[in-house]
């Protein structure tokens, strides 16, 4: 469906230009793959881009399977449908919750550094993912957004799986996708190239980013 996940950008860039999603927009990317498809959002809707660190809880038996997630501040959310039908508790999830925080905390020190704290007060919160599969993670990043009072938060993504785009209506504003195709299959099915990104290439997107954002303030 897509090439790339800069070619995803563009695209949901535009819908977003074009739904009108809510003034004083600010961009937030999960990483690490939702940042360089945030990048090519915030520079559609002319907005600065941040980095909003979430981490999927893995089942410990396959990590890609996410039985929740967890996000800056503690926030975190499981998927209790999913748990009940594979026989686990929350609990039994906690060695893998308490090493996604370590590694959340020392992903929000690399990518945020002397940049000052998330500031949502009055703004309206985009936050992008190259894909919502589950919705766990998507649906953390909505939780922790609203404890810092944006005036509306919109969740969006390329493509993501029906059932978990309308649990997320529920807790986000608004939901944004280009697509639902069924069956979903995984986030990674809609794209032609889809690498693992590298520290080093999300904190050099964020600081284009930033620099773009910069100029235009400057003009």
């Amino acid at each position: 469906m897509f090439r790339d996940r800069e070619e995803a950008g563009v695209a949901l860039g535009k819908r977003l230009r074009e739904a009108a999603v809510g003034a004083n927009p600010i961009v937030l990317g999960l990483p690490r793959g939702g940042i360089p498809i945030a990048c090519a959002v915030g520079e559609a809707l002319d907005a600065p881009v941040e980095a909003l660190v979430v981490r999927k809880l893995g089942a410990p038996f396959n990590p890609e399977l996410a039985l929740g997630a967890i996000a800056f501040g503690g926030v975190t959310v499981y998927n209790r449908d999913l748990l009940a039908r594979i026989g686990m508790k929350e609990h039994e999830l906690e060695p893998v919750r308490r090493r996604e925080l370590e590694e959340l905390e020392r992903r929000e020190k690399a990518y945020r550094r002397q940049r000052s704290a998330l500031d949502l007060a009055g703004k309206t919160a985009i936050i992008v993912d190259d894909g919502i599969a589950t919705g766990a993670t998507m649906h953390a990043a909505v939780l922790a957004a609203r404890a810092l009072n944006p005036a509306r938060i919109v969740a969006a993504a390329p493509t993501g799986a029906a059932d978990s785009v309308a649990l997320l209506e529920a807790v986000a504003d608004r939901v944004v996708t280009l697509a639902t195709p069924e069956p979903y299959y995984g986030v990674g099915a809609w794209y032609d190239s889809f690498p693992q990104l590298t520290d080093s290439e999300v904190i050099e997107a964020l600081d284009s980013a930033a620099r773009r954002s910069a100029q235009r303030a400057a003009t």
